[in-house]
């Protein structure tokens, strides 16, 4: 008989972006934490500034779950890691329920967990239902109740909750005089926003809450998969690999630093922005994705880690540079407001910021070792002579995507790699062995 787990958990999901899932999703896990409940909060799909904001929320970490990118069985393993370690498991939507393949609403379905929709009733009130049934009935899904966002007045929070009929109005939220600031990649990090535990405080205390709705959501059994199946060679045992960690290189998944070490490597953090050298001891660097567009002139004026990276990438130690850390290897890095900067110069080309979405969506990158996955979102764009060693393969259309660069013992792209989707490709990517 296969062993399981029973928690609460809910998918808060949406018709369309926009609607107000992360700030809902934040206020939920926060005021459930305020209660002393344990809460985990997870994001669907590829996102990185998301669940900081969740993670500031909760108190907990937040991964990702994608049935493509991350697969089933791990899915599965952190849904049943978490079981253990919370009271109540919260999982943001990406898009509108049913957008993507897959969808927030496949997720649902293969660990059956119930949606929590989110609406924006600003400017609705009556349709509310007909809105509500559709996402429901469509799939359909399991619909635990709704969220409205966005209401005006208690009059206007009844006239909702009469048109869903037999599904609850869950909670309410008024429109906000403050929101969360945002800029080109989405949310601003938490960090820049000092008064944002003030911000999220108050939403949870707005958050209209029925209690008894809550206490009727029914427990999720989630089953506990086989741990012996996720045992990882030490693939990198030895290794000290130096990861860049500050505002201008932030956008990783915690799982690929998980994933270098459970492959036996020894991570070293060190900051280029603060002008820090690649640590000695490091056998190999990761570069993540980042802002380094908003740190373009400190970054062109740290000499000691300009100087460090070039003494390494000369050595032959393995690079790998994500988006933003590929774009402060480029020649030239064009800010903004137009101001072009010099860059570390390992990838021959010039980066500039476009105003419009240069790339999106889940990609996979063909390997010796099988497809590693991940995805791709950026808004700037490099001009390069350089051709490409190989490109990624867009999912689920499967045209090429993203331009996979090799230079000497440097792998550069815009392509965000999600390691756990294949630990053997990144073993050969962080090691000399790699043609």
């Amino acid at each position: 008989m296969t062993a399981h787990l029973e928690v609460k958990a809910l998918l808060v999901a949406a018709v369309a972006s926009g609607q107000g899932k992360t700030t809902v999703t934040a206020a939920l896990a926060r005021k459930l934490a305020k209660q002393g409940k344990r809460v985990r909060v997870f994001k669907c799909g590829p996102d990185f500034i998301d669940p900081m904001l969740l993670e500031r929320a909760s108190g907990a970490p937040v991964r990702s779950l994608d049935l493509w990118m991350v697969g089933r069985e791990l899915c599965r393993s952190q849904l049943a890691q978490a079981a253990v370690e919370a009271d109540v498991i919260l999982i943001e939507g990406v898009m509108g329920l049913y957008d993507g393949a897959p969808s927030s609403a496949d997720l649902s379905r293969e660990f059956g967990v119930p949606v929590m929709a989110v609406i924006d009733a600003s400017a609705m009130a009556q349709t509310a239902g007909a809105l509500v049934h559709g996402l429901r009935d469509y799939g359909p899904v399991e619909m635990a109740g709704v969220v409205a966002n966005r209401v005006a007045s208690e009059g206007h929070a009844r006239m909702v909750a009469a048109s869903l009929r037999d599904i609850p109005l869950f909670a309410t939220l008024p429109r906000q005089a403050k929101s969360l600031p945002e800029r080109h990649l989405g949310l601003v990090l938490p960090g820049e926003v000092s008064d944002i535990d003030d911000l999220l405080d108050n939403l949870a205390d707005q958050l209209v809450f029925d209690e008894a709705a809550w206490n009727s959501l029914r427990p999720v059994r989630i089953e506990i998969p086989d741990a012996a199946a996720m045992v990882q060679a030490p693939l990198l045992a030895g290794l000290t690999i130096a990861v860049a960690r500050d505002p201008a290189f932030m956008f990783l998944y915690p799982a690929n630093l998980d994933t270098l070490r459970q492959l036996g490597a020894t991570l070293a953090f060190f900051s280029p922005l603060a002008d820090e050298a690649i640590p000695v001891e490091a056998g190999a660097v990761y570069l993540p994705g980042g802002y380094p567009e908003l740190h373009a002139q400190a970054l062109s004026q740290a000499a000691a880690w300009q100087a460090s990276i070039r003494t390494a990438h000369a050595a032959g130690v393995p690079i790998v540079a994500e988006c933003g850390g590929m774009m402060a290897l480029a020649d030239t890095l064009a800010d903004q407001s137009g101001a072009v900067w010099p860059m570390a110069g390992l990838l021959q080309g010039t980066v500039a910021m476009q105003p419009r979405l240069a790339g999106l969506g889940s990609q996979g990158l063909p390997t010796a070792q099988g497809v590693l996955r991940g995805h791709t979102f950026h808004y700037s764009k490099l001009e390069t002579v350089l051709e490409p060693a190989a490109h990624t393969i867009k999912h689920p259309s499967t045209v090429p995507g993203e331009a996979w660069y090799r230079v000497g013992s440097l792998a550069a792209s815009y392509f965000h790699a999600y390691f756990p989707s294949n630990p053997a490709a990144v073993a050969a990517l962080f090691s000399r062995s790699e043609p």
